[in-house]
């Protein structure tokens, strides 16, 4: 490696005091740096902004993500950097130069199928009946709202002053308090209904520190999310599901198969309280997936050659 390279690594270690794990980290990317310098016989102290560019689309052309090039690219420019105050280069080729934009993921959605499975699921006898009532109304108004994980483990059971979000049974509305303190209403579906009114009727038997809240542990104190996190994961686990379940998915389950039915995309975006409508448009793309498997599936010309 360039002698250079091993005295920045030096400073970082001793000057900056960086952790082991972060210097071998360091260490790669300029390794990497040393290496493309030399395969094209370019010296650290005349590489130009050209270059870098170049090695940058090498690096995703060799399938690298553009969050692991943008990485990569402050590590050299770091290098540049600490080179220039030692007076080796006069400038730092590595400004200017962005990695690729990082692809967004899509959000994992359930299948309809595998939503009506985790709802209908029925729980061994061993569980406590009052809590598989509970964890059922859970699912419910996750899947059937399209709610966050905040905004269900802070609704109360009544409106009231200090609320930060209710259940109106009469109106079968939602009222939370979403990103932003931004409050909407959600309304809630005929199986979300029947799901609330079973809880209500076992709920008073743990009330006791947190009388106001509406989802509660065995110890009467409000549910957090790490808990309906768990209940969520056993229960999908129960249900035979096939991945990995969170609350978060369910929301996207909601939202995907709400567009789907709809295609109203500014619906769906008043029902999740998004700010933007550029937020809730990565639903189209899970819409055009669906589209897509129906047409493999069935059209006569979608059919490939074997």
């Amino acid at each position: 490696m360039d002698a250079r390279i091993e005295a920045y690594l030096e400073h970082l270690r001793v000057q900056r005091r960086m952790a082991a794990l972060t210097l071998q980290t360091y260490a790669r990317d300029l390794s990497t740096l040393d290496e493309l310098a030399r395969r094209d016989a370019v010296p650290l102290d005349a590489v130009q902004i050209h270059h870098v560019r170049r090695w940058s689309a090498t690096l995703h052309g060799q399938g690298r993500s553009g969050r692991t090039i943008a990485r990569v690219l402050s590590s050299w420019r770091g290098l540049f950097r600490w080179m220039g105050r030692e007076g080796w280069v006069s400038h730092n080729p590595v400004e200017g130069v962005r990695a690729p934009k990082a692809s967004k993921p899509l959000p994992k959605a359930l299948s309809v199928d595998q939503s009506m499975r985790l709802a209908d699921h029925r729980a061994p006898e061993a569980h406590d009946p009052a809590l598989e009532v509970r964890d059922a109304c859970i699912v419910e108004l996750l899947y059937g709202c399209g709610l966050r994980i905040g905004e269900l483990v802070a609704l109360d059971a009544t409106p009231g002053e200090q609320a930060r979000g209710w259940i109106d049974l009469q109106a079968a509305e939602a009222h939370v308090w979403g990103k932003g303190s931004k409050r909407r209403s959600v309304p809630i579906g005929r199986a979300a209904v029947r799901a609330l009114q079973a809880w209500l009727a076992e709920r008073p038997r743990f009330v006791r520190d947190d009388p106001r809240a509406l989802f509660l542990g065995r110890l009467g104190t409000r549910l957090t999310p790490q808990q309906v996190r768990a209940r969520l994961k056993r229960r999908a686990i129960e249900a035979g599901l096939p991945t990995h379940v969170h609350p978060h998915m369910l929301r996207h389950s909601f939202a995907s198969h709400l567009l789907q039915s709809s295609g109203d995309l500014r619906a769906v975006q008043e029902l999740l309280g998004h700010a933007s409508i550029a937020t809730t448009q990565v639903y189209t793309k899970l819409d055009f997936q669906h589209l897509a498997k129906v047409y493999d599936a069935a059209h006569p010309r979608a059919k490939k050659a074997r």
